[in-house]
């Protein structure tokens, strides 16, 4: 992910190209009258423009060419660029008188990610994070990335922001950004999915692998990007285009149960959902009709209905009754057990030996991490 280009010069001051011009005229001894008739403009319009009232526009800058011999080029960059350091300078004024909006955002876990740099200016600040965000204004920001088909969803119990969430958003589109996916393929995703539910066993530097390059196959990006402060995300899902779809996980929960239960949710948006939502998972969110249908299609798809009637009749639950039925059906048990503590069938404090936590250590995210494809190193324990 490269960060905001902040290496270009842009000095503080600009000439008008009038300054130069009266300078010149100086310097070869021509009067303002004699230069109007060698150009066939009015005296008026050479006066303007000596006192930086008026432009120098590209058919007086071939006039001056022939006249004095001074490239129209130049003379149309000398003006670009001081009406360009004009625009920038009223442009500045008006951020400047919004600049506190920035405090809403996690500026300094974007500047410890090496994603926009944090500067002592806060109007410079506002202007680079609209910069990261791809947009001109905050009213423009509200317009695109506060629209009902965002899925911010608060909670009772955590209370989400709204800029932090949209913060975390925009950081796995841009991860996803440099992610080379096929097209999107319903069929090849279904089949991607079923591979990676035969990894749910495997070491996480294995498993992860397997997730993120299944799903790019399929026309999926997956991306990584740990929680930010006030966001309490597990997952979110988006369209990016029609042939492209993201999902990103937040590794907010460590146990393997939550983290394939979250992965398969999101799955289930892209497999049953229409391409114009965002779906942005907090677990203590109201649960709409879309978030069962994907709750649903993830159970069923980690555990067939048929294979969990056959466990639940049993109405008898030991460790080894556990590893004997994730064996057969070749899944990691604490997804199993997970699902039994889920579904009252088992209290919460049983059985979670069976459980891997996973201990992911983010790192900081950088030009040369967004362009491979994980932003977290990660490294396993298991408690069996």
């Amino acid at each position: 992910m490269s960060s905001i280009e902040t290496n270009a010069y842009q000095p503080d001051y600009a000439i008008h190209p009038g300054e130069i011009l009266e300078e010149t005229l100086e310097a070869r001894g021509i009067k303002k009258t004699a230069l109007a008739e060698r150009c066939g403009i009015a005296l008026k319009t050479v006066s303007q423009i000596i006192n930086g009232k008026s432009s120098i526009s590209p058919a007086i800058a071939i006039r001056l060419e022939r006249a004095i011999g001074i490239s129209a080029s130049l003379w149309s960059n000398l003006n670009t660029d001081y009406e360009l350091f004009v625009a920038r300078k009223a442009d500045y004024i008006c951020l400047d008188k919004q600049k506190q909006w920035v405090k809403k955002f996690p500026l300094q876990q974007l500047s410890n990610l090496g994603i926009v740099p944090r500067k002592s200016d806060l109007t410079e600040n506002l202007s680079n994070l609209l910069s990261f965000f791809g947009v001109s204004s905050i009213s423009a920001w509200g317009d695109f990335y506060l629209t009902p088909n965002v899925a911010y969803r608060r909670s009772a119990t955590y209370k989400s922001q709204p800029e932090s969430i949209a913060t975390w958003l925009r950081i796995g589109e841009v991860m996803s950004e440099s992610v080379e996916c096929a097209p999107f393929n319903k069929k090849k995703f279904k089949a991607a999915l079923s591979e990676i539910k035969e990894a749910t066993n495997e070491p996480v530097e294995i498993f992860q692998k397997i997730m993120i390059e299944n799903c790019r196959n399929s026309g999926v990006s997956l991306v990584f990007v740990p929680e930010l402060p006030k966001t309490h995300v597990s997952g979110a899902t988006k369209w990016l285009n029609s042939n492209r779809a993201m999902i990103i996980l937040s590794l907010r929960h460590k146990m393997d149960d939550h983290f394939w239960f979250s992965f398969f949710h999101e799955a289930g948006h892209i497999l049953l959902h229409g391409k114009t939502e965002v779906f942005i998972e907090n677990n203590k969110s109201d649960r709409g009709e879309k978030e069962v249908e994907a709750d649903v299609f993830a159970s069923n798809f980690l555990i067939p209905k048929s294979n969990y009637k056959k466990l639940t009749s049993l109405n008898k639950f030991s460790g080894q009754s556990i590893l004997a039925f994730a064996q057969e059906l070749n899944l990691a048990p604490g997804i199993i057990v997970g699902r039994l503590q889920h579904d009252g069938l088992i209290p919460y404090s049983w059985l979670n030996k069976l459980k891997r936590k996973f201990n992911f250590s983010a790192q900081q995210i950088n030009s040369a991490d967004a362009k491979g494809r994980v932003l977290n190193s990660a490294q396993q324990s298991h408690s069996l």
